[in-house]
């Protein structure tokens, strides 16, 4: 009996084992499949950001109206007609193409050739509308722990990198802009019944005077430090927004304003 015991003791510890090792396996398997997806998809954004430097425009077709950027934007749009402009920060990993879809979900996922990727594309919210044109470019993007994307925008919680880095370029098809920062600041996603908090992320259009000052009023305010600068009505705004872990629902932001 003892024996029989023993032998279903030692059959049950063995089975164990080979589970064990099992789950081991595919534990590693599981991290390596993740670690190989994330290095594919970080060289493929990083050929992304490359994509202006490809594009060879004649020096002919250069002129005064548009720039050789305004044109490489245009060449662009062929591939893609939802790539609307080119952000770029000199100094800084954020030197990427901004698409808009119809949603704002879409290229929460997708690259610029609609490739599924998780790290997604920067991309313009869905209501603003050139035409108009709307008062603020709000563009969202994810942070990449290899410092792509919108990784580097969570640098200017200091001071010190906002002194180094304070102009955006903002290139469309019709215009080359140029802004600079005048608020950084922390924030979150509210929930519905939470009344009294600043939603940055809700202000594309402004229907009023008031509406636009009260907007650089929360920024300037929830800014971590003082830039000096401000915005006054009428003048084109341009908000990047990204995620931020240091709470739940967490966002960062960055504001700026057009200078001529």
């Amino acid at each position: 009996m003892a024996r029989y015991s023993n032998k279903k003791s030692n059959s049950f510890k063995s089975k164990i084992k080979i589970l064990l090792i099992l789950i081991l396996l595919c534990s590693i398997t599981l991290i390596i499949k993740i670690k190989y997806t994330e290095n594919k998809e970080n060289k493929i954004q990083r050929e992304i950001s490359q994509l202006l430097n490809t594009i060879e425009i004649p020096e002919e077709d250069i002129t005064n109206e548009k720039t050789e950027r305004q044109l490489k934007i245009e060449k662009l749009q062929e591939s893609n007609k939802d790539i609307i402009g080119w952000i770029e920060i000199v100094g800084t990993n954020i030197n990427y193409p901004v698409l808009q879809g119809e949603d704002n979900d879409y290229y929460l996922n997708h690259e610029y050739s609609h490739k599924k990727i998780s790290s997604g594309s920067i991309f313009l919210d869905k209501d603003y509308n050139f035409n108009i044109p709307s008062a603020n470019l709000l563009i969202y993007g994810h942070r990449n722990k290899e410092g792509l994307m919108f990784e580097d925008l969570i640098k200017y919680k200091k001071e010190d990198y906002y002194n180094d880095h304070k102009q955006i370029r903002f290139t469309t098809k019709n215009q080359d802009m140029t802004f600079e920062i005048i608020a950084a600041f922390n924030s979150k996603v509210y929930y519905q019944n939470e009344t009294n908090v600043f939603r940055y992320y809700n202000f594309v259009n402004t229907n009023s005077q008031k509406e636009y000052e009260d907007y650089i009023n929360n920024c300037k305010n929830a800014s971590l430090y003082d830039t000096g600068k401000t915005a006054i009505y009428g003048e084109k705004l341009l908000t990047l927004s990204t995620c931020d872990y240091s709470q739940k629902n967490g966002r960062f932001a960055v504001v700026a304003k057009e200078v001529k």
